[in-house]
């Protein structure tokens, strides 16, 4: 918790009560919802979203016990004598995050400042001095040796670090770092003004002052360096200074460019093992066979119910025609995997995801199976697709108990998603049994495709009529089964007069042959419209 407080204190978090130094480990980040029952790991960070009375804020207080070490609510703090005594009681850590930081970003700046679950940090590989990856301490130290604010940024300007006493800079910079990235009309202006172009060439510091931007939230000057490996860029720091650095201090920043270069080669290489382990394990799990339940349990999840999400990106162009764009895809969805996956960890530490193929699969821990945790999946969903503005569908399956119902939660997943996304904008998450009477039609749309049918009948006999005379039968037949049987409605459907339609109708029977009074008749023409090709 101290490292927490040091390295988000004072830009995103204040201490209102309980004594930091008496929570020495950090457990996981959990985002508490009156609605559903608290799932704590201990020594959790729990977030009180919604929470904002005294009186609920000590009651919390009191279920969170023994159970979690700080509790984080909205500034300001209501803090009476009820809330401290709570605090107190619990031992529990009471802090307050600035009011312009969204909860889904204090969630992700906390997990990446967490203690690391493993190895002591004596016996960690060490980058100059450094554990390796831990670029929050790399970026203090060359702020302590500029005496200014750093920032670590990727290529994308995304904030992968950031220096304490970032209070101490302008607004544009606190901006930056509470929402993780450049602002875009921030980047525009070092994109216009050849700021990001004289960057990228050089090989040295670059000086930007203040006036070149001619943004009132920008009052300090910039002091910038690429970071590179070889002629492979990977990002920049970024210093927020009161005047040009000096020969020693621009020394600084090259020497410090070089270290950060090689802990983000480490962070690279340790993410892609990770995320390919987890791949399999997850990929493993799926499948449900004989690996099942060792997957699970290293995956944290053995012997806990799960719900099945499959989350795939809508794609208006249709398939990709060259490499470039094929790769830009696959980055999209890369970048969409680590946005669900901080998302359901938000929901549940213990979650999981992983990009499969071409979708991205998640398991999200339940209470029990059953409709209300599919439920809840499609909400926890649906905000993720609203909050991150992604163009994507999400099908939510069946809920599993065991190893063997996983395989077929994900199946129902998978089909549930080519449900969606065979109608896209009519939805964008459902469940299996939402859309199960629409994967029927694909399936079965499938099945006739694969044996080769075709309209046959009655069908077939007005097809040919149509394309002879540049009629309009099967549109006609059509228009009436959707409509039931209503002339008016059916008639209102293609445009024409009732008496028109009826006329059309009466031709299509004598043309076709089909008898309209049957009911299998009828389902029989219905059936062929919707599944075969035309």
């Amino acid at each position: 918790m101290a490292r927490v407080i040091e390295d988000l204190g004072g830009t995103l978090l204040e201490v209102i009560c309980g004594d930091p130094a008496g929570v020495t480990r950090i457990e996981g980040v959990v985002i508490h919802d009156a609605a559903d029952e608290l799932v704590i790991p201990q020594s959790a960070v729990v977030l009180g979203v919604g929470v904002h009375d005294a009186a609920e804020i000590a009651v919390l207080l009191g279920l969170l016990a023994g159970r979690a070490g700080a509790l984080v609510i909205r500034s300001p703090v209501p803090c009476d004598e009820r809330v401290r005594a709570a605090a107190t009681e619990a031992n529990v850590v009471l802090l307050g995050v600035a009011a312009g930081a969204s909860w889904v970003q204090l969630a992700a700046l906390l997990r990446s400042v967490l203690i690391d679950d493993g190895v002591p940090a004596e016996d960690a590989e060490t980058l100059g001095g450094f554990p390796s990856g831990d670029l929050f301490s790399l970026a203090n130290a060359i702020a302590a040796q500029l005496d200014a604010p750093v920032t670590i940024e990727d290529r994308g300007s995304r904030v992968l670090a950031f220096s304490g006493h970032q209070d101490r800079a302008d607004r544009s910079r606190v901006e930056t770092v509470l929402g993780r990235q450049v602002p875009r009309r921030y980047s525009r202006l070092l994109t216009e003004t050849g700021v990001f172009d004289e960057l990228y060439r050089s090989r040295r510091a670059i000086y930007v002052d203040s006036a070149v931007f001619g943004d009132e939230s920008i009052t300090m000057a910039r002091a910038a360096i690429a970071v590179r490996a070889g002629d492979e860029l990977l990002g920049s720091i970024w210093a927020a200074v009161s005047e040009p650095l000096s020969a020693e201090r621009e020394a600084v920043l090259v020497d410090a460019a070089k270290l950060v270069a090689l802990h983000l080669l480490r962070v690279r290489a340790g993410a892609d093992v990770s995320g390919r382990l987890r791949a399999d394990l997850l990929s493993t799990a799926l499948e449900g066979g004989p690996g099942a339940h060792s997957a699970l349990d290293r995956l944290g999840l053995a012997g806990t119910p799960v719900v099945v999400l499959a989350l795939g990106l809508l794609d208006p162009t249709g398939e990709a025609e060259t490499i470039v764009e094929e790769a830009s895809r696959e980055t999209e969805r890369q970048r969409v995997r680590d946005g669900f996956a901080m998302h359901l960890a938000a929901m549940h530490p213990r979650s999981a995801v992983a990009l499969l193929g071409h979708v991205v699969y998640g398991l999200l821990p339940v209470d029990r199976c059953g409709v209300e945790a599919e439920q809840r999946a499609v909400r926890i969903a649906e905000d993720f697709l609203n909050r991150s503005r992604t163009d994507a569908v999400i099908g939510v399956g069946l809920g599993a108990h065991t190893t063997a119902e996983l395989a077929p939660a994900k199946h129902c997943a998978d089909r549930a998603l080519r449900a969606l996304r065979d109608r896209p904008g009519s939805r964008k998450v459902a469940r299996f049994d939402d859309v199960h009477p629409q994967v029927l039609l694909l399936e079965l749309r499938d099945l006739a495709v694969g044996n080769g049918d075709r309209f046959s009948g009655a069908l077939a006999r007005l097809r040919d009529y149509d394309e002879r005379h540049g009629a309009s039968l099967v549109p006609t037949l059509a228009a009436w089964l959707d409509a039931f049987g209503d002339v008016g409605v059916a008639a209102e459907a293609v445009h024409v007069h009732p008496n028109t339609f009826r006329y059309r109708l009466r031709r299509l029977t004598e043309v076709g042959g089909i008898d309209l009074g049957d009911p299998e008749a009828r389902f029989a023409a219905m059936l062929q419209l919707r599944v075969l090709p035309g």
